[in-house]
């Protein structure tokens, strides 16, 4: 990615966020819009770290990082603390980079 286009973006995101208040100043969103956008930033999110976790490029890279991606959504999905989540990813990132 270039920096113009990055740079782009930024002002775009900005830009946008900056839309929303001056826009509906005094209105709320429909309920249904409302409950689409609380929703919409964590898929968001997950697809950010999985495309930058197995994607390289144009090429598919499946290595360490897609298993230690794999025992995090684990612990998260069982409610792990966020230490243990950070902790196990990487351990298990070391691990199978010592092994291969």
């Amino acid at each position: 990615m270039s920096w113009p286009l990055l740079l782009a973006l930024c002002a775009g995101c900005y830009a946008m966020k900056a839309a929303g208040p001056l826009l509906l100043a005094q209105r709320r969103l429909p309920p249904p819009v409302e409950r689409l956008v609380g929703l919409v930033a964590v898929p968001v999110l997950a697809a950010m770290v999985a495309l930058q976790t197995v994607g390289r490029g144009r090429s598919l890279v499946l290595d360490a990082r897609l298993a230690a991606l794999a025992v995090a959504a684990l612990l998260v999905w069982k409610r792990a603390p966020f230490l243990a989540v950070v902790l196990g990813a990487a351990a298990t990132a070391a691990l199978l980079r010592l092994v291969a």
